[in-house]
């Protein structure tokens, strides 16, 4: 008997690798292989690996304190077995959390420079919030409760995803695509990722595609730009593809019962800190000191800036580094509503004093280490700006209210996610959230969040680019696309407004190709691993707080050398089920070339429960069925009463009874 052969893919020791890969190869089960698929997820994939070494007088530094920071110390202690004091966080804010910021006040005005749209298969930042204590509820409770609770009974969705015409909403019960766009979405799935550097969204869609429904909803949904990444975006459709359906009206999305910051950084944060966990603010690591011997890479030291002074922190040979690379945020400008937003930063160079220094200077050492200019290097094309409205009741508000699933005042869902404008030159957005927005936020004051894409364009009303204007013209501009701008001033007397123009907020989309972001572990790194935004995974996305995680914990199984993989992301868009149903939304909500013929042979079988219900009667399926084969085989075809025969003879035996 020969020797099984194995499908699980290893590395030259041997060993699976931490990150897996379920686009490398086929998997099957056989007697050689002893892990379960490399996408599989759920309670199986809870097993505590046992460290490989003790990691007794081990320190670890991590630089960086947003959620994949966070996540880091997590991960080190749970599964790595190491004592939280020997762990530290050094980060150059004065406050933990990085882009996932939350701040401010109903007198001054509240602001996030963003927010998380999430969905169920985010499920390594799921792994971590199920062990962390939950904000509100009490004792024994996680976060990930408390999301359930939230999100269990108030659902999530839309009345008015799309307006245009100065406060009239757009059809968007359909994504709008005709069968050419249809098939230039079908090729893109199928394209593989290395025939796909550097090629733009724009360079492959048609002009008719980038007008479309659809979009439009992605392209606000998600701040793709239409000069950014084609493979990114694949990357998105192939993690998305279960939540298509739910793209029209966003049923596909969950939200946190409050900000971003205190929903997740608050809980984690305490916890660590609880835990003994060291927090360095006013610290600015720009490089790190290696020695590399036979291809193997060492760090040393961290170079850093402390509260502005010049500072070495040495590294042990058995300590660890975790540093992020780039960053989101970096750089943010900020005004109000009467002063415009002044960006310090240029165009093509972020400057010595920037966070982004870290990276160009472990580029400067080895290409393993990717190229950091290719994000960083055009601010023209990855910045976007937000405003933060603090409103007192005003015909903002009433105008609100008509748009809004339930009473903004409620608790519950409010317009469910953003509001797109599609005639806006500048491609503007708004939402409310769940409110109180804020823990401690007054009742009769609500916290709205807007966005533009275009940051080039004069706006409608305004006619300036959003840049250039002032709090009280972002408002005016919001107030056009509402058609509420004649009753501006009332609304200005009530509303307080909070600038943030993030010159590299979308720079992770930006055009990239093989090796211009550094693996987690870089080849030849023993102790150093790099997390966030930008760093190349297997198959996941950006611009995501599950991705965030993900890198963290990589890192953390790697360096530690934790017998245990990282799944790769969710199978879901391997189920027949999801490709069915996205395939119909793709369509329009009309069944799909086939769908017809797939139930006239599977209804009244076993498997009938997994196609999309038709629009039609039962009594003419048979029609439409027979009609949909004359049209793939033709009208006359030979086969084509052979295939008519083949399917009743196939019906007729599924609902054979006898043995």
């Amino acid at each position: 008997m020969t020797e099984p052969t194995s499908t699980t893919i290893r590395t030259a020791s041997g060993k699976p690798p931490v990150e897996a890969d379920a686009t490398a190869g086929f998997w099957r089960k056989g007697p050689s292989d002893t892990l379960p698929p490399p996408d599989m997820v759920g309670p199986y994939m809870r097993n505590r690996p046992v460290p490989a070494e003790p990691v007794e007088g081990r320190k670890a530094w991590i630089i960086g304190s947003g959620i994949a920071g966070l996540s880091a110390a997590f991960y080190l202690m749970r599964d790595g077995g190491m004592k939280a004091e020997d762990i530290t966080i050094l980060d150059t804010m004065q406050i933990a959390g990085g882009s996932l910021d939350g701040a401010g006040n109903a007198d001054e005005g509240y602001i996030i420079r963003g927010g998380r749209e999430m969905n169920f298969n985010y499920d390594n930042f799921w792994d971590v919030f199920q062990d962390v204590p939950a904000l509100e509820l009490p004792a024994g409770f996680s976060v990930l409760d408390e999301y359930r609770l939230v999100n269990d009974n108030d659902p999530n969705w839309s009345k008015a995803r799309l307006m245009h015409k100065q406060g009239q909403i757009r059809d968007f019960s359909t994504l709008g695509l005709s069968k050419l766009h249809q098939w230039e979405i079908v090729k893109l799935l199928l394209k593989r990722k290395e025939d796909l550097d550097d090629i733009t969204i724009e360079q492959y869609f048609s002009e008719s595609f980038l007008e479309t429904n659809f979009w439009y909803l992605w392209r606000s949904m998600f701040a793709f730009e239409n000069w950014q990444s084609l493979l990114e975006m694949k990357l998105y459709m192939h993690r998305f593809l279960d939540a298509i359906d739910g793209l029209t009206d966003l049923s596909a999305l969950v939200f946190p019962k409050y900000n971003q910051y205190d929903s997740f950084v608050v809980p984690l944060t305490r916890m660590l800190k609880e835990k003994g966990v060291k927090v360095q603010f006013g610290t600015r690591a720009y490089d790190l000191a290696m020695v590399e011997e036979g291809g193997r890479r060492t760090v040393t030291a961290i170079r850093c800036k402390q509260d502005g002074k010049d500072d070495s922190i040495a590294v042990g040979p058995k300590d660890v580094v975790f540093a992020l690379t780039g960053s989101m945020t970096e750089g943010t400008a900020y005004g109000d509503i009467d002063t415009a937003p002044v960006l310090a930063r240029g165009n093509a160079d972020p400057g010595e004093d920037s966070d982004w220094m870290l990276w160009k200077n472990l580029a400067k050492k080895s290409p393993v280490f990717g190229k950091p200019e290719k994000f960083y290097g055009n601010v023209a094309g990855s910045m976007w700006e937000s405003a933060t409205l603090t409103c007192k009741p005003s015909p903002l508000v009433d105008k609100l209210k008509e748009l809004s699933v339930n009473d903004p005042a409620s608790g519950k869902t409010v317009t469910g996610g953003i509001i797109t404008f599609t005639d806006s030159n500048w491609v503007l957005s708004f939402t409310c959230n769940r409110q109180p927005h804020f823990p401690t936020q007054p009742k009769d004051v609500l916290v709205l969040w807007v966005y533009a894409l275009l940051m080039d364009k004069d706006g409608n009303y305004v006619k300036k680019p959003m840049p250039a204007c002032t709090g009280r013209e972002i408002l005016a501009e919001l107030c056009y696309h509402l058609g509420i701008v004649d009753q501006l001033d009332a609304v200005a007397a009530n509303t307080k407004v909070r600038l943030a123009l993030m010159p590299y907020i979308t720079a992770q989309f930006m055009p990239r190709a093989a090796g211009d972001r550094p693996r987690v572990v870089p080849e030849g790194c023993t102790n150093l691993a790099l997390l966030g935004q930008f760093v190349e995974t297997s198959n996941d996305i950006i611009f995501t707080m599950e991705a965030s995680v993900r890198t963290a914990r990589i890192g953390v199984y790697t360096l530690l050398g934790l017998p245990k993989q990282v799944a790769d992301i969710s199978p879901t868009q391997y189920d027949i089920r999801n490709l069915m149903k996205g395939a119909r939304a793709l369509n329009n909500n009309e069944p799909f070339p086939g769908e017809r013929l797939l139930h006239r042979l599977l209804d009244n079988t076993y498997y009938a429960h997994i196609l999309p219900p038709l629009p039609e009667q039962d009594d003419s399926l048979r029609e439409r069925a027979e009609a949909e084969l004359s049209a793939l085989l033709g009208k006359g075809s030979q086969a084509l009463g052979a295939v008519y025969g083949w399917l009743d003879r196939l019906r007729d035996g599924s609902r054979d009874t006898s043995k």
